[in-house]
């Protein structure tokens, strides 16, 4: 759910913390990192473990990428910077409603396995999500707050896209998303 996490954590943080500053791509890679990691090893071990939601959705995750960030970095900018990505994670667990799967959200406090999908196949699995209307309706309402985002952003023109891919910054005021 790639527009989901990315548009909805994006709306979120960006009204909660109101920082016209915040380098969105730090924020947007936060945001589908539990995907990146545990989406392909879920793939592979899907007898295993019957899901895609493993140890990257888990609470000890978000603290130890928050972690790593207070130890690796000094205040200041490089620590903004880098603290919106572990704001990402966590708001891709509150967007997963991960507190759903509590094995998988308090890993590995209630024990060792993940919480299952309930497929016996990946495939099965796939087949259930794309005739989901929840996940079209997620889907298309993160497309929509991205494409209001680009739009009031006039990241049509060259200029905006060169300050995004720089400094992560979009010129859009806040609040008016």
């Amino acid at each position: 759910m790639l527009f989901w996490h990315v548009g909805a954590t994006t709306a979120f943080i960006r009204y909660a913390f109101r920082d016209p500053l915040m380098d969105l791509r730090f924020l947007a890679v936060g945001a589908i990192l539990a995907d990146l990691i545990d989406l392909p090893i879920g793939i592979l071990m899907w007898d295993t473990w019957g899901s895609v939601r493993l140890a990257a959705h888990s609470l000890v995750f978000a603290a130890g990428v928050m972690v790593g960030v207070l130890v690796l970095t000094r205040r200041g900018q490089t620590r903004k910077r880098w603290m919106l990505l572990a704001v990402g994670v966590l708001a891709h667990l509150a967007f997963d409603a991960m507190w759903q799967d509590p094995e998988t959200l308090w890993w590995p406090f209630l024990g060792w396995d993940f919480t299952t999908s309930g497929f016996a196949t990946y495939g099965e699995y796939v087949a259930n999500l794309i005739t989901d209307p929840r996940l079209w309706i997620s889907e298309i309402a993160g497309a929509i707050y991205l494409i209001l985002l680009w739009r009031r952003s006039d990241l049509s023109s060259a200029e905006a896209r060169q300050t995004l891919r720089t400094s992560g910054t979009v010129s859009a005021p806040i609040g008016r998303d």
